[in-house]
């Protein structure tokens, strides 16, 4: 009788305490990553995900004198509205090229940047991605982009329920586990 109702007392507990885990640990390490002061920089890159602003803060850092290249991450077609307005944007101050990633993922955004690096003498560059994506971004990063990464938000809130705030932080884990399994981006230039 102690053993069925220990193992149904465990059968409820370590669901409960994994979920708590991940969340008490998902909101210290994701969203309340650390951001970095801004300054200026040889490019922004704006990683692709969702439209929430993210083009246009990358762009308004330009207009702010904070680079002269805006890299826009275009993994969305030619029939994405948003990326039509952002990618035709022109300005004397910079210039704003729309880069599809291969592959379509964070480390095919960082790979880019580090060929457009090598091409354009490029040492630093800010990148612009949601909050809760800046740890494992910066984590690809580093492993694939020889200079140096200012990471920078949206500069939005996200009104996620608690079951996707557990969901955020599930895939970002393992998007972290897949980057650490995939090694340097020298190591491969696959994904």
């Amino acid at each position: 009788m102690f053993r069925g109702r220990l193992l149904l007392f465990l059968a409820f507990a370590i669901p409960v305490v994994l979920v708590s885990a991940i969340g008490v640990g998902g909101y210290v390490t994701f969203t309340k990553a650390r951001v970095d002061p801004l300054t200026t920089a040889d490019a922004i890159v704006v990683l692709g995900g969702e439209h929430d602003g993210r083009e246009a803060y990358g762009i308004s850092l330009a207009e702010q004198g904070l680079a002269k290249t805006v890299v826009l991450s275009d993994p969305y077609g030619s029939g994405d509205s948003t990326m039509k307005k952002a990618c035709a944007t022109s300005s004397q101050k910079f210039e704003v090229l729309c880069i599809p990633p291969v592959p379509s993922t964070t480390r095919g955004e960082a790979m880019f940047t580090q060929e457009l690096a090598r091409e354009r003498g490029w040492n630093h560059v800010i990148v612009v991605t949601w909050r809760y994506h800046l740890p494992r971004a910066r984590y690809i990063f580093d492993r694939c982009f020889d200079g140096t990464v200012t990471m920078r938000p949206t500069p939005r809130s996200y009104d996620f329920s608690l079951v996707e705030w557990e969901f955020t932080y599930l895939y970002q884990i393992a998007g972290f586990v897949k980057a650490g399994l995939q090694g340097s981006c020298e190591d491969s230039t696959s994904d």
